[in-house]
């Protein structure tokens, strides 16, 4: 999700080598946070100089205000070899560390390896092997792919790729704490403009908002900081920046021209799931009553929310077949949204690399989507009718 959604979300014309070029370069570092499952994982990505102020300190883990028993808990067996080994020999390649761990099987150390980078103490110059490990469809995107992917002489497993090296640690104490909640609470604020109990959550901050919360306290003081009931339906204690105070005063009235935006419903700036509720929605469109709870939006994988003017507008499902409409029942404003994402969906389709263009969407708000109220807003902006529902064609 982070190359195929994230960041592309955000840089023109986004190529993997954007990335290494700066990780090869040392303005990024990438630490594990944890596994999800046996091919995937959460990672976090700093700027180098941010480093040591940013990372949580060893024994705290994400979202949580206990020590982590499986980073407190020392490493055995080729995973301890290979700490030890990297902190006499530096940085180091795949060869050199299966070597001087005892040989054997290579799958033995690439699991060693993968155990360190999940525990936050191990990391690479690149993402190659990260790519390598979470990549299923490695195989049946290659025969596609008509550029041969670099072979390594020395028959180096793809997931171990890339130069190894220690993860810088801090230990925890109470002025490593301190230091560490005051640069955590500064980059909430820089990043969100409005800081509240759900954000913290949201973005599992280690300790939670209690971690952050004298820190903000403290701001409000200095007055560097406002504190306020700024967004409704979120908790109470809410601290601001003044210049994120005169942003959202400055857009309480819609602008004329709709701005229309699709992320990733895991992106961190989707607020809906996570800061916000998603919004309620019916067979007809609307957000004024509960429609299929069972089937309602989640941040899953795969999926997509399409925001105007900063309002959850839709949300399309894994595999693109299925729609939820959170349309307003009041006109012209129900049309211009419904449009607006119509449009949406016709510009995103169409941009795709050759081969993944076109678009099909069979049910909106778990009706036909050809009877739906909103087919013909859509028909009008470039779908056409078929069998199987909705469609924009290559």
């Amino acid at each position: 999700m982070l190359e195929r959604e994230v960041l592309p979300a955000r840089v023109s014309d986004y190529a993997p080598a954007m990335l290494d070029t700066l990780m090869a370069a040392g303005e990024v570092v990438w630490t594990g946070v944890e596994p999800l499952g046996e091919r995937d994982g959460r990672i976090a990505l700093y700027l180098t100089d941010h480093f040591p102020r940013l990372r949580p300190p060893a024994a705290t883990r994400a979202g949580s205000r206990e020590p982590d028993k499986t980073r407190t808990t020392e490493p055995t067996g080729r995973a301890a070899d290979l700490l030890a080994y990297l902190g006499d020999h530096g940085a180091s390649f795949f060869a050199a560390l299966h070597d001087g761990t005892g040989g054997g099987f290579p799958k033995e150390t690439v699991d060693a390896l993968w155990e360190l980078v999940w525990r936050g103490l191990v990391t690479n110059d690149t993402l190659h092997p990260l790519r390598a490990y979470s990549r299923t469809e490695a195989k049946r995107t290659a025969r596609r792919d008509k550029s041969r992917p670099f072979r390594s002489r020395r028959l180096v497993p793809p997931a171990a790729e890339g130069r190894w090296s220690l993860v810088q640690t801090t230990k925890l104490t109470k002025q490593s704490g301190t230091d560490w909640a005051a640069a955590m609470a500064q980059q909430l604020l820089t990043r969100h403009g409005v800081v509240t109990r759900e954000t913290v959550a949201a973005e599992a901050v280690a300790g939670g908002f209690t971690a952050v919360y004298d820190v903000l306290k403290a701001m409000e003081d200095t007055g560097r900081v406002r504190r306020g009931y700024f967004v409704a339906g979120l908790g109470a204690a809410q601290f601001a920046m003044p210049a994120a105070l005169d942003l959202l005063r400055s857009m309480r009235d819609p602008p004329e021209e709709s701005r229309v935006v699709i992320l990733a419903a895991t992106d961190p700036a989707n607020p809906y799931g996570g800061i916000v509720k998603w919004p309620e929605q019916t067979a007809a469109g609307t957000s004024d009553a509960s429609g299929d709870a069972g089937r309602g939006p989640t941040r899953s994988v795969g999926a997509l929310v399409i925001l105007v003017d900063g309002a959850a507008a839709a949300y399309l499902r894994r595999g693109e077949r299925e729609l939820l409409l959170f349309l307003p029942d009041a006109e012209p404003q129900r049309s211009q949204m419904g449009r607006a994402v119509a449009r949406a969906l016709v510009d995103l389709s169409r941009a795709r690399e050759p081969g993944r263009r076109g678009l099909l969407v069979a049910e909106i708000n778990g009706t036909g989507a050809t009877t739906h109220p909103a087919a013909r807003m859509f028909v009008e902006e470039g779908f056409v009718i078929g069998a199987l529902g909705l469609q924009v064609r290559p």
